[in-house]
């Protein structure tokens, strides 16, 4: 069981750790202000889930030390803020566009 929690946890870390790298680098080459949110929003997003793939990997592929255990509560806890955070911020950019959109 270890062994497919591994096979499967490392390519979703690398996935999102380089769309989190993608995102940013958009987010910073970017001039137009609702670009940049959205792109920010998405590399939140991405992040999030980098860090929630970490806390799994903290949480059950190592020994069970309290050390391990807080670290994993820890990442997890911030990596679900980033991805509730980048959700919520995600939808506020889609809603300003469509506003934007609509306007004659």
């Amino acid at each position: 069981m270890d062994q497919l929690l591994q096979w499967v946890l490392f390519p979703c870390i690398v996935i999102t750790l380089a769309l989190s790298s993608f995102f940013s680098f958009k987010s910073r080459r970017s001039n137009e202000a609702r670009t940049r949110g959205m792109n920010t929003a998405r590399m939140n997003i991405s992040m999030g889930f980098l860090l929630l793939f970490i806390a799994a990997v903290q949480l059950f592929l190592s020994e069970e030390s309290t050390l391990r255990i807080v670290i994993g509560a820890i990442f997890m806890v911030i990596g679900l803020f980033n991805l509730f955070a980048g959700l919520r911020n995600l939808s506020a950019y889609r809603d300003k566009g469509q506003h934007e959109a609509r306007r004659p």
